[in-house]
Order: structure tokens, then C-alpha cells, then sequence
């Protein structure tokens, strides 16, 4: 049923000159992970790609580097924005947990501000990646951290990412 739907949503869009559509891998999609999106991707084509946000991997326990690695040129969007797994409540009830968001301190896991979930090592990996595998587009910061203010989880998103993206253009070699 899936695959009948995006194989006339992705006509249709064609028709009408869209030629990107770009699914968000979320937990309780029919898209959810990388493997689903390029299974989708394979039986209908270029048009679908992957609007990757990381804090959806990170919840489901998946390395976002790897998925980049996978995804590749499927990549059309991304988000930046963080999760924290807790290390009390996951290993307990596991990371499915659907706990209204402000419950933080029963939760398994919740959103955050990028750098508030993983550090700057795993972030730098990100961005280096994104860009060896051609992704050169925008990182849009997605607030979603129900511990700081839209404001404050904003600021901090970007003195965050000011440290880990590169701002001048791919260059070539040195060689001494």
C-alpha cells in the first residue's frame, strides 16, 4: 500500500515540477530508518530522499555518521538537533517510552539542543560526513528541547554549530 501511494504522490510531484521530496526517518513511520527510506527510494525513484534529522537516529540507536555514510546523495535535507538518551529510565523501560515530553525525569529519552545530547567529536563527525558525501545545503536547527526556551535553545544551537561546521569552501591538497 505504501508503495503504490509514493509511486503516484511522486508522479504527480514530477508533473508539477517538484522533483525532491524529502521524508523525515521518524520512530512509527513507515519510513523510519535508512534502510525503509532507500527500500522506498529503490521502487520509486530519485524523487524521495531523506530530510535526516540525527535526533531521531540518535533515539533509535542509530550512529548518525553511519547513516550518512549509507544514505549518501539521498540526503536532500537536514535537521540539527540532538537527543539524550537517559542513562537511569532507558535501560529500564527502554527507548519506545512516549511519556508526555515535559515528564524529562521519567522519560527514557528527550529532545535537546544540538551539543546537549552528544559532543563536539560526534558533531564535527556529522558535518565532515555530510560533506563527504556531497551534502553542501542548509543545517536547520529544529527546537524541539523542552528543558531551554525556544530563544535560549536557539542561541546556543548556533555558538554550538559555529564550531563544528566549516565556512569556506572544499578546497584541494597541500602537500609539503
Amino acid at each position: 500500500m505504501l508503495i503504490p501511494y509514493w509511486e503516484k504522490a511522486v508522479k504527480f510531484a514530477n508533473e508539477h515540477g517538484v522533483k525532491r521530496i524529502a521524508l523525515e526517518m521518524h520512530p512509527g513511520f513507515c519510513v523510519y530508518n535508512p534502510e525503509t527510506l532507500l527500500k522506498l527510494r529503490k521502487a520509486v525513484g530519485p524523487t524521495i530522499g531523506a530530510n535526516l534529522d540525527p535526533s531521531h537516529l540518535f533515539w533509535q540507536g542509530i550512529d548518525p555518521v553511519a547513516a550518512i555514510r549509507y544514505l549518501g546523495d539521498a540526503i536532500y535535507f537536514f535537521h540539527a538537533k540532538d537527543t539524550k538518551i537517559d542513562p537511569i529510565n532507558a535501560p529500564r523501560i527502554g527507548v519506545l517510552d512516549t511519556k508526555h515530553y515535559s515528564d524529562e525525569v521519567n522519560r527514557a529519552w528527550i529532545f535537546r539542543s544540538v551539543g546537549y545530547g552528544h559532543d563536539y567529536q560526534l558533531w564535527k563527525d556529522i558535518v565532515s560526513n555530510l560533506r563527504m558525501v556531497g551534502y553542501d545545503d542548509v543545517l536547520s536547527i529544529e527546537h524541539e528541547d523542552s528543558l531551554f526556551t525556544a530563544e535560549e535553545g536557539f542561541k546556543k544551537a548556533v555558538a554550538f554549530l559555529k564550531e563544528v561546521i566549516p565556512f569556506e569552501a572544499k578546497g584541494g591538497m597541500y602537500w609539503a
